[in-house]
C-alpha cells in the first residue's frame, strides 16, 4: 500500500505559512494552494497544509512547487491571491475551500481551481468541485437500492440552500423514486409534514375504528384481540419501502424521530441518508438503527487519521484527506500529460484511486465512487 501511494499520490512540503517554497528545476509542477491562513478558519487551513506535507513525505518527490496563499474566507482576498500566483506562472490551484470564496475567480483566466467545496451549481467556469457532492452520494444510494430490490422510495430534502444540489443529483442520477418532498426544518412544521407523508392520522383512525369494531363484536377471542390492538399505534402500511433523507446531525435525528413517532420504524423500512462522516453519535441512538449511508472508505480514513495524529499530535478534518488526494491526483495527471494544457486535462475521462476512494474525472467534473455503510446494533458495518 505504501509503495502504491508513493507512485500515485502527490505531496508537498510546506514548513512555513507566510511564503512559498520554490525550486529551480523548470520541469517541476507548480501548484497554487488557496486556503484560509488567517481569520475564523485558519486552523482548517493549517490542517490542510499539514496533510500536504505528510503527502510529500509519502511520495518523496522533489518535482513539485507549492505556492500557498491566504483566502481568509474572503472572495476579494481569494481573487487577489489567485491573480498574484497566476502572474508567477501558476495554472492549477487546490482551493479555495468554501463556495463563498469562489465568487470572483472567473476573472482569473487560463487557470483551473480544484475547490474543496461539494457544491456543483453556479460555479465559475474555471472551478471544478472536488468535494463529495450530492450526485456521488445519490449514485451510491441508487446502487444500494438496486442491490436490495427496493421498489418504492421517497426522497426527503430540507428546505435549505442545498436542496437545489439534491434536485440536480436526483435528475442526473436517474434514480427511481416514488415521490420527493421538501420539508420545513422547524420542529412543529416538520412533525405535521411527516404525519401527512405517512398518512399518520388515517392510520391512527384505522386503529381506533378497529378497536371499536372488536369491542362491539361477539368474537370469542375479543379480549385477546383487544389486548393486541392496544399495543399498536396505527393500522395500515405506508406507501414506501425506503426513505432517503438528505439531512445531517441533529436535524436528521429530528426527521427520524418524527417518522418513528408516526409508527414508521427503521426496523421495517430502509432509512437511508447522506454521508455522515461516520458520526459516532448515531451509534448510541437505537431508534435510528439500522441507518444506511454512502461515505468515503472508512478504513483508509482511519488509517490516515492515525498517521496524521502520530505525525502532528492532532486529528485532521476530513478535508485534509481530500486535499491529500487532490495533490496526488494532480501529480498523477502531470505524469500523463502536460499541465500547461490545463484547460483540456479535466475534460478527458480519467479515474484515480486515492485514500478517499476513486475519483472519476470527465467533462470538467469530479465525482467519487463511494462505499456504503450501515449503522446497526451500535456498530458501523461496510456493505460495499
Amino acid at each position: 500500500m505504501y509503495k502504491f501511494f508513493r507512485i500515485l499520490l502527490l505531496t508537498i512540503i510546506i514548513f512555513l505559512f507566510n511564503f512559498s517554497f520554490a525550486f529551480s528545476n523548470s520541469e517541476k509542477v507548480k501548484i497554487g494552494l488557496l486556503v484560509p491562513l488567517s481569520g475564523e478558519y485558519k486552523d482548517l487551513g493549517h490542517l490542510i497544509i499539514k496533510s500536504i506535507r505528510m503527502a510529500l513525505n509519502d511520495i518523496g518527490t522533489d518535482k513539485i512547487e507549492i505556492y500557498p496563499k491566504d483566502t481568509n474566507l474572503d472572495p476579494n482576498k481569494s481573487l487577489e491571491s489567485a491573480l498574484e500566483l497566476k502572474n508567477r506562472g501558476i495554472k492549477i490551484f487546490i482551493g479555495p475551500i468554501f463556495f463563498k470564496s469562489l465568487l470572483y475567480l472567473d476573472e482569473v483566466e487560463d487557470v483551473t481551481f480544484l475547490s474543496l467545496t461539494n457544491k456543483t451549481t453556479d460555479l465559475p467556469k474555471n472551478v471544478i468541485s472536488s468535494g463529495v457532492n450530492s450526485l456521488s452520494q445519490v449514485n451510491a444510494i441508487k446502487k444500494f437500492i438496486k442491490l436490495n430490490d427496493i421498489n418504492k422510495t421517497i426522497f426527503l430534502t430540507p428546505d435549505l440552500d442545498y436542496k437545489v444540489e439534491v434536485t440536480k443529483a436526483i435528475r442526473q442520477s436517474k434514480i427511481k423514486i416514488s415521490k420527493k418532498y421538501i420539508y420545513d426544518t422547524k420542529p412543529t412544521n416538520l412533525t405535521k409534514q411527516i404525519e401527512d407523508i405517512t398518512n399518520y392520522k388515517i392510520r391512527k383512525q384505522n386503529l381506533a375504528d378497529e378497536i371499536l369494531r372488536v369491542k362491539k363484536s361477539d368474537l370469542e377471542d375479543k379480549e385477546k384481540q383487544l389486548e393486541k390492538l392496544e399495543k399498536r399505534y396505527t393500522i395500515g402500511n405506508v406507501k414506501f419501502d425506503s426513505v432517503i433523507i438528505a439531512d445531517f446531525e441533529e436535524s436528521l435525528k429530528s426527521v427520524i424521530t418524527s417518522l418513528v413517532y408516526t409508527d414508521v420504524s427503521p426496523k421495517n423500512k430502509y432509512f437511508i441518508t447522506f454521508n455522515q462522516w461516520f458520526d459516532e453519535s448515531f451509534l448510541k441512538e437505537e431508534n435510528v438503527q439500522p441507518l444506511y449511508y454512502p461515505s468515503i472508505n472508512k478504513k483508509n480514513l482511519e488509517s490516515f487519521n492515525k498517521k496524521f495524529f502520530k505525525e502532528y499530535n492532532t486529528y485532521p478534518n476530513h478535508l485534509s484527506l481530500l486535499s491529500y488526494d487532490l495533490l496526488g491526483l494532480i501529480y498523477y495527471l502531470s505524469l500523463k500529460t502536460d499541465l500547461q494544457n490545463i484547460e483540456n486535462i479535466f475534460k478527458k475521462k480519467n479515474s484515480f484511486k486515492g485514500k478517499i476512494g476513486i475519483f472519476d474525472i470527465k467533462d470538467n467534473k469530479i465525482n467519487h465512487r463511494l462505499n456504503f455503510y450501515k449503522v446497526d446494533d451500535g456498530k458501523i458495518i461496510e456493505i460495499f
